[in-house]
């Protein structure tokens, strides 16, 4: 957390470097699947392996989708930037050296913009820039290190913020609004659990008007509720050390999140160690003035630009906002069924009450809810045809069938009856077998209602129209009828 005057007298400077994997079919330089969880070094070829004289070949697919991430936080794109070998020896990368992009990336500036609770400023970021993936070693299987190269070559993009965060909860705010942005993006599935969206963390303290202290990486923070607590425990090792006279060490530690504490793993390299020298097997990566323009046009409207839209244009709360826009396919989900029932309050509770507690972890192809169908179903829970139970009902059994929900309506005999012979018949018996609810009622007290209405719709199946038995009940009350 940043530092309260009153108990400290540091300040703590983050920036973040965030591994996004691009949501492409194949890796960056070879055709092998990007593809997780298939079993280990099964989707390698002589390029991701790293063979002698294998050539890589640039996915266009990945430079469209890192043109898109740079569009979407608001960077210059460099129209012809270059890749650039980065030289490093672990068991994980197979050449010894990982292709990356250093001198000219293919997008600087933009940012990233906190809510409105932390602030609302904007966190600049530094650079975004193309890059392989390394493989994965794996430590805890036994006394030897294993490696699985399936990862090795999968497309990334890194995004280096400028050291402008202060705190731990600004860092989880500036890592979800970039998560959403790039999910809004199409960019990447952003799942930290597969590992398409990792992060390395830059921490040091120093005293304000001061120059920044010395920096430390944090490493293996594979949830944002890892990066705040990480945050928390390095800041508060640090203080301790400068506290006391001590020097803090520029290094690499890792984060154990049983012990909830970092740890050494080892000394930082500074970039001259990497020596990065243009990568000779590929050309400038050059992008036509038409492909920017095309992808800036079809970037959906932001995330945040949305929400402020629905709250100013259709009455919505900032609550209902931030649920329905979770994730870009619930926000279009709302946004067309909205617009075609012409009812966007409506639409926005179903889908914030019955929609999401069916979802579950369906997708919402998997419910059989298209933004047509909903939006007629919400049509005749409003219009009366259908009750409540009824509409749950029938979007249940969306998932079932190809029928409208008002075919489904008419097959189940779900309408709610209006047709007082019926209701009549229904709420005569109703009072006849509570003669106490009844007295009540006639008595004065509006409550005991509720018990006659509930015996109408347990009579009716639940197809009695509420408010019409409501009325119906009263009268016959009032009447003595």
């Amino acid at each position: 957390m940043s530092p309260s005057p009153a108990t400290s007298v540091w300040s703590t400077v983050i920036g973040l470097e965030v591994h996004c994997q691009l949501a492409t079919r194949t890796k960056l330089f070879c055709g092998c699947a990007n593809a997780f969880g298939a079993a280990p070094n099964t989707l390698t070829c002589p390029v991701c392996a790293g063979a002698p004289g294998a050539l890589p070949v640039l996915n266009r697919e990945a430079v469209r989708l890192a043109l898109r991430a740079g569009l979407a936080l608001g960077c210059a794109i460099d129209r012809a930037s270059r890749f650039d070998r980065k030289n490093y020896f672990y068991c994980d990368l197979p050449k010894g050296f990982q292709i990356t992009q250093y001198a000219r990336p293919i997008a600087v500036g933009g940012g990233v913009a906190l809510p409105a609770e932390l602030g609302g400023r904007t966190i600049r970021l530094k650079r975004i820039h193309m890059e392989e993936d390394a493989g994965k070693a794996i430590h805890d299987r036994g006394p030897h290190t294993r490696v699985d190269l399936n990862r090795a070559g999968v497309p990334l993009i890194e995004i280096v913020s400028e050291p402008e965060l202060a705190s731990a909860a600004e860092a989880q705010a500036y890592l979800a609004a970039l998560k959403e942005t790039l999910q809004y993006a199409g960019v990447s599935e952003c799942d930290m659990e597969k590992g398409s969206l990792r992060c390395d963390v830059n921490v040091s303290l120093h005293r304000p008007g001061t120059p920044l202290g010395t920096r430390v990486e944090l490493k293996n923070l594979n949830s944002f509720k890892n990066v705040g607590a990480a945050l928390e425990h390095e800041r508060a090792r640090q203080e301790r050390l400068l506290g006391a006279g001590e020097r803090v060490r520029q290094e690499t530690r890792l984060f154990d999140a049983e012990r909830g504490e970092t740890r050494p793993m080892r000394s930082k390299e500074d970039e001259e160690d990497y020596r990065y020298f243009p990568e000779p097997d590929l050309p400038l990566v050059v992008l036509a003035p038409a492909e920017l323009e095309r992808e800036r046009a079809d970037l959906a409207e932001a995330p945040a630009a949305r929400r402020a839209r629905w709250q100013r244009e259709l009455g919505l709360s900032a609550y209902d906002a931030g649920v329905l826009s979770a994730s870009r396919e619930l926000a279009d989900l709302f946004e067309e069924s909205a617009r075609l029932s012409a009812r966007p309050k409506e639409t926005a509770n179903w889908i914030a009450n019955d929609v999401l507690a069916e979802l579950g972890a369906r997708s919402l192809a998997e419910l059989g809810l298209t933004p047509a169908r909903l939006a007629e179903l919400v049509g005749l829970a409003a219009d009366g045809t259908l009750s409540k139970a009824g509409a749950r009902e029938v979007l249940r059994a969306l998932s079932t069938t190809a029928e409208s929900p008002r075919a489904l309506v008419e097959r189940l005999g779900l309408a709610q009856v209006a047709d007082d012979g019926a209701l009549l018949d229904w709420c005569r018996a109703a009072i006849a077998g509570n003669a106490r609810a009844a007295g009540a009622v006639k008595a004065g007290e509006e409550k005991a209602l509720g018990a006659l209405v509930g015996a109408v719709m347990k009579a009716s199946g639940g197809r009695a129209h509420p408010q019409r038995t409501r009325e119906m009940l009263a009268r016959l009350i009032r009447e003595g009828t």
